[in-house]
């Protein structure tokens, strides 16, 4: 059979451990339970009945949020946004002092069209920081976060991208926004009066880190929920 290719002996030789015992190598069999439920937990008892991640939909778009770390009570968060052209710009204001509030950060042009939709954990830290302080915050943008969104809910991966049009390149600071986990919603709020203004364009051809060099596969790169990929 194929799996006996694999290793000569069944993929079952996977399941034993290897232990020394009077100076040799043996193989014992391994545990047939999870020895920490905080890690690995069965089929009948999981950490989360939805699987931990969620479909967010809005007049924003569609997002995925990572919920498997969010605390019950971070997970719906009505608050203005502040808009960052970059994490380091984040950053940057939580050095300053400016952060001091309830806010839902928005991360726009990030997508996989306009830059490559590089990762964005170095968000997560702070953001962590004001949540623990009491305020409440989230994110949004259509970037990048693998498993670094943590404790902090965040409405990822964004369609469209504001490249492409979406609503998020509209988004100022100080407009409200939604983000709630729990019955998969994002919205903007003063939806109106963000969709009247003007189409909001940007220029992506970032000469630095060699990124000039992927700039035409980034214009037929499809949206993130269809894979950010450039082979139909």
């Amino acid at each position: 059979m194929f799996h006996s290719s694999i290793i000569g002996q069944g993929l079952s030789a996977y399941t034993k451990e290897p232990k020394i015992a009077n100076g040799q190598l043996v193989w014992e069999e391994g545990a047939r339970e999870s020895l920490n439920l905080n890690i690995i937990r069965p089929a009948n008892d999981p950490f989360t009945l939805d699987g931990g991640i969620k479909l967010l939909q809005g007049n924003l778009g569609r997002s995925v949020i990572k919920t498997a770390a969010v605390a019950q009570e971070h997970r719906i968060v009505e608050a203005p946004a502040i808009v960052f052209n970059e994490q380091a710009d984040l950053i940057a204001a939580f050095k300053r002092g400016e952060l001091e509030r309830d806010f839902i950060a928005v991360v726009p042009f990030q997508g996989p069209k306009f830059n490559g939709m590089p990762e964005l954990h170095s968000l997560t830290p702070t953001l962590t920081v004001l949540q623990k302080k009491g305020f409440k915050v989230g994110l949004v943008t259509d970037g990048r976060m693998s498993g670094a969104s943590g404790k902090v809910p965040a409405a990822i991966h964004l369609t469209p991208e504001a490249y492409d049009g979406g609503l998020i390149s509209k988004i100022q600071t100080g407009d409200l926004l939604r983000l709630d986990s729990e019955n998969g919603v994002l919205e903007v709020l003063n939806a109106a009066t963000v969709i009247a203004r003007p189409i909001v364009q940007k220029d992506n051809s970032q000469f630095r880190f060699g990124r000039e060099l992927f700039a035409k596969l980034r214009t037929g790169v499809s949206q993130s929920e269809e894979g950010a990929s450039f082979i139909v």
